[in-house]
């Protein structure tokens, strides 16, 4: 294939899922038949994403990095901006109300790019393990859960491999030993074997280095491999499911209430500035 179709097969794929993840990429242009399934194959979508972002045919927010962030304490430039901020990014908690704990776990941290739209707009904490998760987060985050008191439910998003299944095996052992009287429902997004086969899902070689290979059966497969659009719909519906519109329809009043009364005290601010 010619780089010129290649790159079009790129900003097909990347248009159609944006955003998505450099190697999510790589599954859907392999899937077409437009680069073999290698790691030469993989380096060459790569490559050609980032000559395509850098020259304008590919737009930088259709690509997905979860894997850098930056850490800053919030700051503004005076208290009428701080206020201003407040008033409009002032959220009412949801999951209190609706009594459930509700998080979702992903075993990579690119992925987090991908789904956090959803769990951004429901509220829900998306807990970045990075593969197995140390004893110092996964006690945190069991703290978190005995204080709220109410059932949790945890779902998570990991590759189908020796590796990612016991991850998140781990991730339940420990959080049901730190927070024992938890009444826990723990359930896997993706990957799982029936989605293999719904999606005709790309797999490859399960590792021989891995010693926990022996007791894997059959080939591995990345979360990265099922479409972006799919896996922000397996997330968005595992949330709507937990949602009472009642009590939702509450706290979005409370909220647009609480909201006004930041407002008021912004524009008292400013009315008071024009007094003096």
């Amino acid at each position: 294939m010619q780089l010129g179709e290649l790159d079009a097969v790129i900003r097909d794929v990347a248009r159609a899922e944006q955003p998505l993840t450099v190697r999510g990429a790589f599954y859907r242009v392999m899937s077409r038949g437009a680069v073999p399934k290698t790691e030469t194959g993989y380096r060459t979508v790569q490559r050609r994403i980032l000559i395509m972002r850098r020259d304008g045919r590919l737009p930088y927010s259709w690509i997905a990095d979860g894997t850098r962030w930056q850490v800053k304490p919030q700051s503004w430039r005076n208290v009428e901006e701080a206020l201003e901020n407040t008033a409009q990014t002032y959220r009412r908690q949801l999951w209190n109300a609706q009594g459930i704990h509700l998080e979702v776990w992903s075993e990579k941290d690119a992925i987090t790019s991908v789904v956090s739209t959803i769990t951004e707009q429901w509220d829900v904490p998306l807990m970045v393990a990075r593969g197995f998760s140390s004893e110092t987060f996964l006690w945190n985050t069991a703290q978190d859960i005995i204080a709220d008191d109410i059932p949790a439910v945890i779902y998570q998003l990991g590759d189908h491999d020796p590796s990612g299944v016991a991850a998140w095996q781990h991730t339940q052992d420990k959080l049901t030993e730190f927070a024992p009287d938890v009444d826990f429902t723990f359930e896997r997004l993706a990957v799982t074997e029936d989605q293999i086969y719904e999606f005709e899902l790309p797999t490859r070689p399960t590792k021989t280095s891995d010693t926990r290979a022996a007791a894997f059966i059959g080939e591995s497969v990345e979360v990265d491999a099922i479409p972006s659009t799919v896996l922000r719909g397996l997330v968005r519906d595992a949330i709507e499911q937990w949602v009472d519109p009642q009590q939702l329809a509450a706290t979005e009043a409370a909220e647009a209430s609480e909201r006004d009364i930041l407002w008021n005290l912004r524009q008292q601010l400013d009315d008071r500035g024009g007094d003096t």
